[in-house]
């Protein structure tokens, strides 16, 4: 029977609880989500937004790439929680460390990537995930990476240099109402990467609440251009419905008088 995939709708995948282990002896937790019934076409390697304003490997768009993306586009999603950070998941052992011992997360995460032998890796990183891209993304086996609702907080015009002297491609999806980096700027700032596309996202806002099916799209045209886009917004198959009330209290609006 053909259903309307909705925001909880967790469609079929080979799904796997893993563990990334730091060169700093830091154990991670995370989850694989493979096609369900092939081999994947591109690998998604999430980072999520700032923990200490809710951010996880559970926040909702990175919830809906692991539901929905191995079985509709055939990309393989790995997602983890950085030092410190707690989801449903668990918790991966060590602290924050304000964007700079998370440089062994993202490069466990990329390590376990080309162990498991996955293909096309690119990076999809989220708010204080984007920044985790442009200081520390440039691993060998990484090629590319998408950018959602960058700050451009712990990033410097180095880290930007460094990208646009690699080469590598790099998309900005930046929302028209974002928080703290909105189209008409992030224009100017990544205009020092000649290689980097900047999407406005008419109406969006820095949650991307609302518009996941855009972003979902947009990472999907990157990794997989095989792939017609838009998405289907049916399943025709099993499709579970997740619980998603444990994270209603872990959402930036939650944490609005906490300093960033």
């Amino acid at each position: 029977m053909t259903e309307k995939i909705r925001g909880n709708s967790v469609l079929p995948a080979r799904r796997e609880q893993i563990t990334l282990e730091t060169a700093d002896g830091l154990s991670l937790v995370g989850e694989l989500a493979l096609p369900p019934d092939r081999d994947p076409v591109a690998t998604m390697i999430c980072l999520h937004p700032l923990p200490t304003h809710g951010g996880m490997m559970d926040s909702h768009l990175f919830r809906k790439a692991s539901y929905r993306l191995p079985a509709l586009a055939g990309i393989a999603v790995l997602r983890f929680n950085t030092r410190g950070t707690s989801s449903v998941q668990g918790t991966s052992g060590g602290a924050f460390d304000h964007a700079v011992g998370e440089r062994f997360d993202v490069a466990a995460a990329v390590e376990y990537a080309e162990f498991a032998e996955l293909p096309h890796v690119w990076l999809v990183g989220w708010s204080f995930g984007t920044d985790l891209t442009l200081m520390y993304g440039l691993e060998p086996t990484v090629e590319g990476a998408v950018l959602l609702s960058p700050p451009l907080r712990f990033s410097t015009p180095e880290h930007l240099a460094a990208w646009a002297a690699s080469g590598k491609p790099l998309t900005a999806l930046v929302p028209e109402h974002d928080d703290y980096l909105q189209p008409p700027e992030a224009r100017e700032r990544f205009a020092a990467i000649p290689q980097a596309e900047v999407i406005a996202v008419e109406g969006a806002k820095h949650l991307w609440v609302g518009d996941s099916e855009r972003a979902l799209d947009e990472i999907t045209r990157k990794l997989a251009p095989g792939v017609p886009v838009p998405l289907p917004d049916t399943w025709d198959g099993p499709m579970e419905r997740a619980d998603s009330s444990a994270y209603r209290d872990r959402t930036v609006a939650a944490f609005k008088d906490v300093p960033r």
